[in-house]
């Protein structure tokens, strides 16, 4: 049985701007982590291998390439795509849609440019990432997913602010992240 979901409007988005804000500050959870072996491919994983050359393992962050590289080549700072699952819960509005906002790592944590300034390291279970100073911004299928006014909601200045679409991470160590890993400031 298919099920319709509404896309909520900016009125919806914005009341719940202080259950968003509320998140943990300096220790998150990984409460999915999800694998992209093709464009539009979603595998939701229980752990994960990081590796500072190729990324997640599996994803194909590596193959993929990207426009904001010269030569078209996958971009460093952006093997790693962070969301906060409370952004993610609210506008896909059912957890088994969460993934089709295209992020890697889902974390109930703080992403803010205040709290995760550009530079800063987060452990991750076993690995470690830096926080890349590439802005993450929905594309056409955010907006087929989950809406214009969630596109508006997350690109607008206090959405920019609080990185409500997430952040762009590389991976500076090596190592696995399981769900449920505690995600944490270095």
């Amino acid at each position: 049985m298919e099920t319709t979901v509404k896309h909520l409007t900016m009125y919806e988005l914005e009341a719940a701007l202080d259950h968003l804000r509320g998140t943990p500050k300096d220790e998150g959870v990984v409460e999915l982590i999800v694998c992209r072996p093709t464009v539009d491919g979603r595998e939701v994983l229980e752990l994960a291998e990081l590796d500072p050359l190729k990324g997640l393992i599996g994803d194909n962050w590596s193959t993929r390439g990207s426009r904001k590289t010269p030569d078209g080549s996958a971009h460093p700072e952006m093997q790693i795509n962070i969301m906060n699952s409370r952004v993610a819960s609210l506008v896909a509005q059912e957890k088994e849609r969460w993934s089709l906002a295209g992020d890697q790592l889902y974390i109930d944590m703080d992403l803010s440019k205040e709290n995760l300034p550009v530079g800063t390291r987060l452990a991750i279970g076993s690995a470690v990432l830096e926080v890349s100073p590439l802005p993450h911004t929905g594309c056409h299928k955010f907006v087929a997913r989950f809406g214009e006014d969630a596109m508006k909601f997350v690109n607008s200045e206090v959405g920019k602010q609080l990185c409500l679409r997430g952040i762009n991470a590389k991976v500076v160590q090596a190592g696995v992240v399981r769900l449920g890993s505690t995600a944490k400031k270095v």
